[in-house]
């Protein structure tokens, strides 16, 4: 193990929030380095709680989040923000779009906020959100917003990544309650009605209370909040949701299910990521190479190809950290 990482991890743990932002690049752009990283900061992790915000595009989730920003600092809680973005075709680095509506409060220290690319996972996350949220949670964050890319229904992932829900509608939009029937209603812990203050509202909140009926009783009854983000109306009551979720939690259990819900979906990136390494290594093997070969003149079949690349990829060890 370097002493450079050593010394990067021992940092980003004191506080440095250059040392934290270096972390959160080296994990988008170095697999390599995630669970060399993840190990030396697993001590220090399992203290965060986390809030998930998603729902289709034009929601206004940054706005909200930015709300939720401003709340925080005029309450002293130290709130830490990774925004998901789609990866910029020109660039490859996140598209900021709203974000610069979170600028008046990043500049106060309570506050953290950092954008990630949502590449080709497609379930609204980055591969690296779970590692970067175990980095921000060791560096001493209590609250970790995590704002999806906005993909509509598909990005369901967030359920696992996040101790809270957040489900934002807008009222007026033919769609929204057939999106919540395909998928958000089963991850809603909490949905948010935002831009409140337009024709329909009322409509979308009796649609919303009809489905949270069907199926019966719920441990948890979900709330319907309405909110105007870009005047701060209703963000109060938001966080007072987001925070009875939290004690519901911790008093019925539920928030050890999901924290181990989450250290899943840690695990499966760690694997991923182990396993893809190894899947480009095997291609360069001669024997790959030679199999590939016979493939393309016709001499052999796919399932030929791949027994090989499986064997070079199962038989390889893992290299220990220096």
């Amino acid at each position: 193990m370097s002493s450079g990482t050593a010394d990067l991890a021992a940092r980003l743990v004191a506080g440095d929030r250059a040392a934290l932002a270096r972390t959160l690049t080296r994990l988008e752009r170095d697999a390599a380095h995630s669970a060399e990283f993840d190990r030396l900061l697993a001590p220090h992790t399992g203290r965060a709680y986390t809030i998930g915000i998603t729902g289709a595009p034009g929601a206004g989730k940054s706005t909200l989040v930015g709300a939720l920003l401003e709340h925080a600092v005029r309450h002293d809680r130290r709130t830490a923000v990774l925004a998901l973005d789609p990866r910029s075709p020109f660039t490859n680095g996140a598209i900021l779009g709203d974000r610069m509506r979170m600028e008046r409060s990043t500049a106060d220290e309570r506050v953290f906020v950092r954008s990630m690319t949502a590449d080709a996972h497609g379930g609204g996350l980055s591969a690296a959100t779970p590692l970067a949220v175990r980095a921000v949670d060791a560096a001493g964050w209590p609250y970790i917003v995590i704002e999806t890319v906005g993909v509509g229904q598909s990005e369901l992932d967030i359920v696992e990544a996040a101790a809270t829900t957040v489900v934002v509608l807008n009222p007026g939009w033919g769609d929204e309650v057939q999106s919540v029937k395909a998928g958000l209603l089963e991850i809603a812990d909490v949905f948010v009605i935002n831009k409140a203050e337009r024709d329909g509202t009322a409509e979308l909140r009796h649609d919303l209370e009809r489905l949270l009926t069907l199926g019966g009783p719920r441990p948890w009854r979900v709330p319907i909040v309405l909110t105007q983000a870009h005047e701060g109306l209703g963000i109060t009551e938001l966080w007072e949701a987001i925070e009875a979720h939290r004690a519901y939690q911790m008093q019925s259990g539920e928030l050890l299910t999901r924290r181990e819900r989450f250290y899943r979906l840690a695990v499966r990136t760690l694997v991923q990521q182990a396993w893809t390494t190894r899947f480009d290594r095997a291609w360069q093997d001669p024997d790959v190479k030679g199999a590939m070969a016979a493939l393309v003149d016709g001499q052999s079949a796919l399932a030929d190809v791949s027994d090989v690349l499986l064997e070079k990829m199962l038989s390889e060890r893992r290299q220990p950290s220096v």
